[in-house]
């Protein structure tokens, strides 16, 4: 709806004939893109014509531009962890093995010298 709004003003009737959808629930999202401020209508007689409110439609796209600038980023930034992560898993992905059970033979010389001290 808002699509074809764009390009100009548009009856119910238009708008509604390229959808699959009950006329009833075209003028419910009529009433939603109203509500929002999106989109004015104006009655004459038994015809309701609807046209886009340009500075509405503005600060949505505004709104929506920063969104995506923002995911953008976190994406971004979300890639170059994985990248990173990665990379390191590949690259010592056998030496962490090893470093694991270095780490469980630590642990127990740890537990010995604390016994030592306990003595």
């Amino acid at each position: 709806m808002v699509e074809r709004l764009v390009r100009g003003p548009a009856t119910v009737s238009e708008l509604s004939r390229p959808l699959d959808m009950s006329l009833p629930a075209v003028l419910q999202h009529l009433q939603v893109l109203e509500a929002s401020g999106l989109v004015r209508s104006e009655k004459a007689g038994r015809v309701r014509t609807c046209r886009i409110e340009p500075d509405a439609l503005r600060a949505a796209e505004a709104w929506v531009t920063g969104q995506r600038t923002a995911w953008e980023i976190r994406l971004d930034r979300l890639g170059d962890y994985l990248a990173g992560h990665g990379a390191d898993s590949q690259n010592t992905g056998s030496q962490n093995t090893g470093s694991q059970n270095t780490g469980s033979q630590n642990t127990g010389s740890q537990n010995t010298g604390d016994s030592q001290k306990g003595s």
